[in-house]
């Protein structure tokens, strides 16, 4: 498993949990996300994240983004929107 302070980039099922949001990872498991906007557009379905390992199962969210989307230079949006063309 990544260490604290690892970069994350992973697909998986975006999940409302608890009051917060998780993704269930293709990998198996499940990482907790913090994030800085709501991704309601998302939620129940498939996803990639990019974000830093801050807790044992807690990422630090910077990216959200339907999966099979890039943006130009292969970042994923920060608003989360899909990318437009």
């Amino acid at each position: 498993m990544a260490g604290i302070g690892s970069r994350i980039d992973e697909s998986g099922m975006l999940l409302r949990v608890a009051g917060g949001f998780a993704l269930r990872r293709d990998l198996g498991g499940r990482w907790r996300l913090d994030l800085r906007r709501t991704p309601v557009d998302h939620v129940e379905k498939r996803v990639r994240i990019t974000g830093i390992l801050v807790g044992e199962d807690l990422v630090e969210v910077d990216g959200v983004a339907p999966e099979g989307a890039v943006a130009p230079g292969g970042d994923l949006p920060d608003s989360g929107s899909p990318i437009e063309a």
